[in-house]
Order: C-alpha cells, then structure tokens, then sequence
C-alpha cells in the first residue's frame, strides 16, 4: 500500500503499548464501570430539574368524635291488622249480587252480598205451612181435652179416656214447638244468605264474582278497621336469647330511614320447627295510615347502645382486601397526611363503624385523598359537624 503523502510517513509514530492485547475480563469491567456512571450521572439532571419539596394537596377533614352506636339486627316484618276479619259465608250457594267494591268504608251491619236463597225459602215456607197446620191439631185437641174433662165430671167416661185426650194435646203441642224452632232455625239461616259486615271497617280484596258458587270455607273478602297494627318478626334463635320484652324495634322505609318506633310486647315461648325462628310482635301506632295491613317492611331490633368512633365512607379506600383511611397530623406543621390500617364495623347511614386503627380527635380526609400517597404533605380544611362534604 502506497501513502498519498510519503512525506508525512516518517512523522507519524504509533506506540506499541496502544496496541496491545486486552482480556475480556477487563473489557466487560471497563463498559459496567461505563454504564453505572452514565446512570448515576442521569439520575443526578433528573433529580436537579424536580423541585425537591413537593406542593401540598388541598385536603378537606372530619375529626373522629365518640358517638352513640347502636348494636342491632335488620328483619322482614308483617304488619297484620289487630283488627281485620276474614269473611266467610255460613251458607253455601251462588253469588247473585255484590254490593260493595274493594277500598269501600262500610258499617256494621251493611250488606255486602247475596247468595241464591230461593231453595232456603222454599224450605221456610214448607216448615210455616206445617206450623198452620199443626196449629189446626193443637186446637182439635184442646176441643177433645175439654169435652173429656165435662164427660169425666158427669162420670160418663172413665178416667183412663180424660188421660189419653191430655197426653194428646201436650203431644200436639210440643210437635207445634218443635216445627216452630225448625221454622226460627230456617228463617235464621235464610238470614245468612245475605252476607253482612260485622264490624266498621274498609273492604279489603273480593276475589269472588257474580254467579261464582261458594262454600263455607271460601273467603269473600275481608274487612280491615283502621287503627294500629301489629308487626309479625321471625327472629331465628340465634338472637332468642337476647330477645326481651320492651325491646326497641324500628320499621325503616325505603331509603333506610326509621319511619316508626315501637317496643316488643309478644315473646312467642315455642320455637317454629319449619324456620327455626321465634315469632316476636310488637304493637305499631298508625295514626297517620302510610303503613298498610299485610305489607312487608324492613325492621331493625334494637339490642343494646356502645360509644364508638365513626368515619364516613368516604373517607375509606380499600387496596387488596383491606381498608385504609388517611389521617393529618393536627397541630404539625408543614401538615403532612399519612396512611393507616383500619378495622370497621358496619355501615349505617354512610358512615362506618371503626373497631380500631384510629382514635377520637384524629383527623380523617375526606376529600381530595385520592391524590395522596403517605406522607405527602397536605393543607387542610376541617369540615364543621353536620355539614355536607
């Protein structure tokens, strides 16, 4: 190989030590001493171009404060009418004619209905008839008594023929009270075919119609007087023994709010062998009538009373099955938010129960604490009791 500037050959001088052979072994530790300090040197802009100090997150709190807490259990309750009855005819029959509608205030006394009563009548007319003519007999016999009493005075007949014309009209004279009581007992059951309301009342469901055939085991309909009502609790034995007399019990409404009050005055002393539950009643003022009989309600036994803290539930977040709250340093400065384990009971009108993790007078965030990691620094803004966060 020739050089384009032969000149310059003889100037240029080449150390032999440049050239010689080098391990892998110093090799691979040279470019890991490299790489280290590339990285340290990386880390070193990153860390001089963040601001050092973090800015605090605008926090709003609730202190935790002792309250009253409530221990008690949530059922499905009956309210049944204490004063609702189930009308059932006496007669069996057709239905000929309804005179009432569901929802009707009637009296009572009022007609509801009428059954078929023309073979009850045919029946009372048979039985007056034979009252007329046993009322024939009995006077034909008086006649013969009479005469037997002037005959037996004169001595014209004997004494045995004055007996027999007596025992003859007491004969003829219990046979005419006989057919008079049966006549009384047609004229009271013809009476029945005309169903009646027993008491004052509203008119409940008729699942009966005209010309449907009833018995006496068919319900017409039923009649419901307004007032109180009773609430029906199956209560399983589990709590049997907590069970007492006097205890609070709360009938909720449909957002979970107790719409009444009421106190248990029935401890059923057997155990129903079908549910394995002790039937428990309580009787219900109703004043107002916004409860309903037969109708379901949610109620809430009362077993006892606890001072405990409470959280609301926005103030939890759960991460991998537990619950976490974060709580502010009071009093410190800079405030700083730090995470804690807690333990909660259950939830009542969106506020927790805590069993433990925090204390009365801990400051829990309840807003702005899903931008927060533990010990970040916060400025805080304790929400006053009874506000709306």
């Amino acid at each position: 190989m020739k050089y384009p500037f032969p000149q310059l050959r003889a100037q240029v001088r080449f150390p032999s030590a440049a050239f010689a052979p080098v391990s892998p072994a110093r090799l691979l530790l040279a470019l890991a001493s490299a790489t280290l300090a590339v990285a340290i040197a990386g880390c070193g802009r990153n860390q001089a171009s963040e601001n050092p100090t973090l800015p605090p997150t605008p926090v709003q709190t609730v202190v935790v404060r002792d309250v009253s807490i409530s221990d008690d259990s949530e059922f499905l309750a009956a309210l049944k009418s204490r004063h609702s009855t189930a009308l059932n005819p006496q007669v069996e029959g057709q239905v000929t004619r309804i005179l009432m509608k569901s929802g009707d205030r009637v009296a009572a006394g009022a007609k509801l209905m009428e059954i078929d009563p023309l073979r009850q009548q045919a029946t009372v007319q048979g039985q007056q008839a034979s009252i007329a003519a046993q009322k024939a007999n009995v006077e034909l016999a008086q006649i013969q008594f009479d005469r037997a009493q002037k005959l037996s005075a004169a001595g014209v007949i004997a004494k045995m023929e004055l007996d027999q014309a007596q025992t003859n009209l007491a004969t003829a004279k219990e046979q005419m009270h006989a057919l008079e009581a049966q006549l009384n007992e047609g004229q009271v059951t013809l009476h029945y075919y005309g169903v009646v309301s027993p008491t004052n009342g509203i008119v409940g469901d008729v699942p009966v119609r005209v010309g449907d055939r009833v018995t006496v085991s068919t319900v017409l309909t039923t009649i419901d007087e307004p007032g109180n009502l009773e609430v029906y609790l199956n209560v399983p034995v589990d709590h049997a023994s907590s069970l007492k007399i006097g205890q609070l019990i709360q009938i909720l409404d449909d957002a979970g709010n107790v719409a009444v009050e009421t106190h248990v005055d029935f401890i059923s002393p057997e155990v129903d062998t079908t549910t394995q539950s002790v039937l428990v009643k309580a009787t219900l003022q109703n004043s107002s009538g916004a409860l309903r009989t037969s109708q379901f309600a949610r109620a809430r036994i009362v077993w006892g009373v606890h001072q405990g803290a409470v959280i609301p539930v926005l103030a939890v977040s759960r991460i991998n099955g537990q619950f976490f709250a974060f709580v502010v340093d009071a009093g410190v400065k800079p405030e700083v938010a730090h995470q804690k384990i807690v333990k909660l009971g259950e939830l009542k009108n969106n506020q927790y129960a805590v069993t433990s993790g925090l204390a009365p007078g801990d400051h829990v965030v309840i807003e702005g604490g899903q931008n927060l990691v533990d010990g970040a620094p916060v400025t805080e803004t304790v929400q006053q009791p009874g506000a709306k966060p």
